[in-house]
């Protein structure tokens, strides 16, 4: 039992080592390859993590093999445009110019039904307002409303924002993050005095962040 309990932890770590080396989209959208790698990972694990009589090393040499085969697959991705069209596949244009195109959705096996459940997923909710939909090779549909349809943004009004930059967290769960700290050009005493105005210590603050327009958002920890 204790045998299977630390092989069990000790593939867990190979794999979350392995998929970390495949790179932060694996997490997110997959490529069609990327899934079928992915799945043959968590099932080369799952065996010898399951049966002590079969060596651990049955699993980890195919993992690291197939982790070989997704960075050659990924590089071959990157430095070629036809091959990356076998690999992924091309977008397709389900909607063109406010038609649907149903020569596209035939092809890709879609049907009105799923494709109008895409657009909600957009927060479009009718189709009259689609100038074009796209399928993406990772399963996803990119929306553009016709003109008429879409969201005012302040260059329509001859706005230009304030630079927000992006919110830096200076302290998470009672942690000071220093790195941050220098990324802004500030150090502890200027933090210990900005939460000391909220009445407590940033090691008591359970958030604290800093945006690009200099605003402070500071949390206490309820314990």
């Amino acid at each position: 039992m204790l045998v299977t309990f630390f092989r069990a932890i000790f593939l867990y770590i190979i794999v979350l080592i392995v998929m970390r080396l495949m790179g932060k989209r694996e997490i997110g959208q997959l490529q069609p390859f990327e899934l079928a790698i992915s799945i043959m990972i968590a099932d080369l694990a799952s065996i010898p993590m399951a049966d002590t009589g079969v060596p651990i090393t049955n699993g980890i040499i195919p993992i690291l093999g197939l982790l070989i085969m997704h960075l050659a697959i990924s590089y071959i991705n990157l430095k070629s445009i036809k091959g990356r069209e076998i690999l992924c596949g091309r977008p397709r244009i389900l909607v063109y110019r406010g038609k649907i195109d149903e020569k596209a959705l035939i092809k890709e096996r879609f049907t009105i039904n799923e494709l109008e459940e895409r657009l909600r997923g957009n927060n479009v909710m009718n189709l009259g307002d689609v100038e074009y939909a796209i399928l993406e090779t990772n399963g996803n549909i990119s929306v553009i409303q016709k003109p008429e349809k879409r969201g005012t943004i302040p260059e329509d009004f001859n706005i230009t924002p304030d630079y927000e930059g992006i919110s830096y967290d200076l302290v998470i769960d009672g942690k000071v993050m220093d790195e941050n700290l220098k990324k802004i050009g500030k150090n502890y005493q200027w933090l210990e005095e900005q939460v000391k105005k909220f009445g407590f210590k940033p090691e008591q603050a359970l958030i604290v962040t800093f945006d690009g327009k200099g605003q402070i958002f500071c949390q206490q920890k309820d314990a």
